[in-house]
């Protein structure tokens, strides 16, 4: 059965999406059968791999509100061994839809069920808010990967998404646990970005990556083309460097 992992940090900007698609990606390059679920109703993650938003049919909105089949959402992408399930705004709805439904929190867990047993990594891209697609996909996860960016704010927001992971803990999920923390947009010409990092591995120790994602103009570029930045510029220094994240994260995982 697949590992799932959910990247979550309900602070906005800090490299969720661009982490989600990319370190996925570098797995995949690696010979692991990588699933990519898109949990944020922007749908960033599926633009990111090429899906056009506006022409999904069968999306994880439908998916979650029980009027299709996780299989019949499931795109294949246009690179080997990465598949999604995709999403667009439609999913905002099913915050709402589901409010009354009993539950609830368990149908993102429900759902993949099924097709767990196809992947080595599932990978959920997580809204940047503690609501109820966020709560879904911490329930549905055995891990989370949370991405920090190196900046002044970093740990802000950090200690009320430690304390929803201990409600889910101890509710929904007992086995959930912090899978790694990455350090994201660092740009080491400046005295902040250093602090930053050793701030965030006194507070997480091992928890922390050695990987650590610098600031890099053709990161920025690679969505825009729908790739990956390993197969939109794979010898630039952020396709090395989640390259060099995902040896790390298999290593972690052996």
């Amino acid at each position: 059965m697949a590992k799932t992992i959910a990247v979550c940090n309900q602070k906005g900007g800090t490299g969720k999406t661009t982490t989600t698609i990319n370190l996925a990606s570098a797995l995949a390059v690696l010979g692991k059968k990588i699933l990519i679920v898109d949990m944020d109703p922007q749908g960033n993650a599926s633009s990111g791999v090429g899906v056009n938003k506006n022409e999904i049919k069968d999306s994880l909105y439908e998916v979650l509100i029980h009027r299709t089949t996780v299989t019949q959402a499931l795109i294949k992408t246009g690179f080997n061994g990465l598949d999604i399930i995709p999403c667009n705004i439609n999913l905002t709805g099913a915050e709402i839809e589901l409010v009354g439904v009993l539950s609830r929190e368990t149908r993102l867990k429900k759902s993949l069920e099924s097709i767990k047993s196809s992947y080595d990594f599932v990978f959920i891209d997580s809204p940047p808010s503690l609501g109820l697609l966020t709560l879904n996909s911490l329930v549905a996860a055995d891990s989370i990967l949370v991405p920090i960016q190196c900046e002044f704010y970093a740990l802000e927001g950090v200690s009320q998404l430690l304390n929803t992971i201990t409600l889910v803990k101890d509710g929904l999920n007992p086995d959930l646990h912090i899978e790694g923390v990455l350090m994201t947009m660092a740009d080491f010409r400046t005295n902040l970005t250093n602090e930053v990092i050793n701030e965030i591995k006194n507070y997480f120790n091992e928890k922390v990556y050695k990987s650590i994602i610098p600031r890099n103009i053709r990161l920025s570029e690679a969505p825009s083309f729908g790739k990956p930045i390993n197969f939109y510029d794979s010898a630039s220094a952020g396709s090395l460097k989640y390259k060099e994240l995902a040896e790390e994260f298999l290593l972690a995982n052996k």
